[in-house]
């Protein structure tokens, strides 16, 4: 270690390499941090950020870059950076934390902590000076090492309060009403309440996505024949995809947005809420027949295979907000800078300028800069600039190709190539999916290609490791998994499975699943906690129900359960039904916190459609009726295959498979629902009869 670096210069995560060279003495979370402040009595500083957030690195510029800010750090407290994503347990405690105390959680996340790790001051971002009456961090620093010198018993009592209170959490209190068939419409009815029918999402500013209240809307839509739950989500698509949060030159979407018009967003991309739009924007197509759902789907998907692949076929994690060191700059536009993309084109500077909306003044903080959105259609651009809609196409699309190109040589944001489980599980699941419904076979390549990295370097007798390194063979056994790695991936495997018809991969599915069950599950009580057994002893083992920006790994580990109870073996369905029939009155009373806990208990309460595929599954049958299944939005199905000249792939979904037999040579689907069958079909006509009955 130079001296010009600290502890975390040991480190693999980007975000904590990002600090190494800090005048903070900041050490990673683990045993010589804990102990050194036992030694001398010091209490914990906690700083808890990820590599792509943007206020991570307005703070580490504003305070942790400051020599006297840094010294007094050092002086007062032992230092600790952890990076949320590769510690998701820490996190998942110590926001509490900040909520507990009648704040709003988020990142940076900043804890002072007793020396035995028990919490007694939290907060966010603090500006590195006192500012409109709240207090700089340096005042922080001061006040709270003299709490903790001069006022012990206070700092303790209010730590052990707060300790407590973490442990409760866990326990989910129980809401009240009976669980029916009109769960999923009680639930619409209080999204719909929250729902801004103007510019579409919840809320005001700032504007999340909120994949999974949208995913509920869009399933009553379908399943219920509710209009204005179709009607939202249909608002609710377009206008992110026009607005500045999707990115209108390489595609992709920003973390969210700024304002209530989807306009301004903070510029780094997730890879979660990648994965979860492209399944919602698949499905939103499916179901409401808008084929710009289907050209978005594909210009994510194009955005990932060029900037988010890793040369194992796994997903990095983010890209950051910042360039240059402000925040957007790679991403904003000035007219000057669309004069020199395009050069002497003037169609496509005059479309591309009236299309997104570039002006002098811009739209962006002040800067003269403009984030591009769909300002006007192209056939309005058209008429502005007075030219045939045909003609102002080609200008647009020749205007796009040179100001990516342009975008191309500006200094770039940086990444975060950490290959996390649990987020390329969902990208997994998602391309599996959306190959199959838009035909495109080369996304279900890649999701095969994703899952056998993760799988070769993660997985290890059904328990899957938390991330791997670019250039690694094999994660460390120390990278243990948290609950939503187990659940995620094991679901891929499914999704894989049913886009694929190897049985292998229900086998995986299977083993992590008992896996999940052996660390996680709550035996006594029901449910999971989201940290295994044998993971690091915190101050609480937490249950967290909830959704934040990913779906709830208990959520998720509950349907995970259920799918395999409904195809391969019904003892899994008991472990589903004990997490997520607690979460009933609860979930229904708030769905925009738990709306993945919402439509697992539609999926319990209104039952699957499944359809049994027998035959050669390689077969131009098999396949042509294969395809009339993914064509359509199903919620709650189920597809397993069949091949009659190979015992185990009945074997491995026995609970469909069995009675299910094949018509001498042909190739037949089963169309079943709540356990009663269809008689076998082969005409493609036939099953979308099937299939499309209520």
């Amino acid at each position: 270690m130079s001296a010009h670096e600290n502890r975390l210069a040991k480190e693999k995560s980007p975000y904590l390499l990002q600090h190494a060279r800090n005048p903070v003495d900041w050490y990673p979370w683990g045993a010589e941090a804990l102990e050194r402040a036992k030694q001398e009595d010091k209490p914990i500083l906690l700083s808890i950020g990820y590599a792509a957030c943007h206020w991570c690195h307005v703070m580490e510029r504003e305070s942790f870059e400051n020599d006297s800010i840094a010294a007094r750090m050092n002086e007062l407290f032992v230092n600790v950076k952890v990076d949320r994503e590769e510690r998701p347990d820490l996190d998942q405690v110590y926001q509490l934390v900040v909520q507990l105390m009648g704040r709003s959680g988020g990142w940076p996340l900043t804890v002072f902590l007793t020396p035995d790790q028990k919490p007694f001051f939290a907060g966010t971002y603090f500006p590195p000076a006192d500012k409109y009456g709240v207090p700089g961090f340096p005042a922080i620093l001061e006040a709270v090492a003299d709490a903790y010198k001069r006022r012990r018993g206070e700092v303790l009592a209010q730590a052990g309060e707060i300790t407590q209170e973490i442990e409760r959490v866990g326990a989910l209190p129980p809401g009240e009403g009976a669980i029916g068939q009109d769960l999923l419409r009680k639930a619409c009815r209080r999204l719909l309440a929250r729902f801004d029918s103007h510019n579409g999402g919840f809320g005001s500013r700032p504007k999340f996505p909120n994949t999974m209240s949208l995913d509920l809307l869009l399933m009553r839509g379908a399943l219920e024949g509710d209009a204005v739950s179709k009607e939202s989500v249909e608002l609710a698509l377009d206008k992110m995809q026009k607005g500045g949060i999707w990115d209108h030159l390489r595609g992709g979407f920003h973390r969210y947005s700024t304002d209530a018009r989807w306009l301004v967003p903070h510029f780094e991309k997730m890879l979660y809420d990648n994965a979860l739009l492209l399944r919602l924007y698949v499905d939103g197509h499916r179901a409401l027949g808008d084929a710009r759902f289907a050209e978005t789907a594909r210009a994510l998907v194009a955005y990932l295979f060029a900037e988010m692949r890793d040369a194992s076929g796994a997903f990095y994690a983010t890209q950051d907000a910042d360039s240059e060191g402000q925040e957007g700059k790679f991403f904003v536009w000035k007219l000057g800078d669309l004069r020199a993309a395009v050069g002497d084109d003037h169609e496509a500077y005059e479309v591309a300028r009236v299309y997104f909306g570039i002006t002098e003044e811009g739209n962006f903080e002040e800067t003269g800069a403009t984030v591009l959105s769909e300002v006007r259609s192209i056939e309005r651009a058209a008429a502005i600039v007075d030219l045939d809609a045909d003609v102002a196409r080609r200008a647009l699309e020749r205007a796009r190709a040179k100001m990516l190109a342009a975008r191309e040589q500006r200094p770039r944001p940086t990444r975060d190539d950490k290959i996390l489980a649990s987020w390329n599980a969902l990208m997994i699941g998602a391309l599996a999916e959306a190959g199959r419904a838009l035909d495109e076979p080369a996304w279900i390549g890649a999701a095969k290609a994703a899952f056998a990295a993760i799988e070769k370097r993660l997985v290890r007798s059904g328990r899957v490791r938390r991330y791997f390194m670019p250039g690694e063979d094999e994660a460390p056994e120390a990278r243990r998994g948290f609950l939503d790695d187990q659940a995620y991936v094991a679901s891929a495997a499914l999704d894989l499975y049913e886009a694929t018809g190897d049985p292998r991969y229900v086998a995986v599915a299977r083993e992590i699943a008992d896996a999940m069950l052996e660390h996680h599950e709550d035996t006594r009580e029901g449910g999971f906690f989201f940290a295994p057994d044998d993971g690091d002893a915190l101050i609480a083992r937490t249950k967290d129900v909830f959704d934040q920006a990913v779906p709830s790994g208990a959520s998720m580990a509950a349907k995970l359960c259920l799918r395999l109870g409904e195809i391969a073996d019904e003892t899994y369905a008991e472990h589903g039904r004990r997490q997520i029939e607690p979460v009933g009155p609860t979930a229904i009373d708030n769905p925009l916190g738990l709306g993945k806990a919402v439509a697992v208990l539609d999926r319990l309460v209104r039952g699957t459609v499944d359809v049994v595929l027998v035959g050669d599954p390689s077969g131009e049958r098999a396949q042509t009726l294969a395809a009339a299944v993914f064509r359509r939005y199903l919620p709650h199905r189920n597809v397993v295959w069949v091949d009659p000249r190979r015992p185990e792939t009945a074997e491995a979904v026995k609970v469909l498979a069995e009675g299910k037999g094949a018509r001498g040579d042909d190739t037949v689907a089963y169309v079943c629902r709540n356990r009663t069958c269809s008689a076998p079909v082969s005409d493609v006509t036939a099953l979308e009869g099937l299939l499309d009955r209520k």
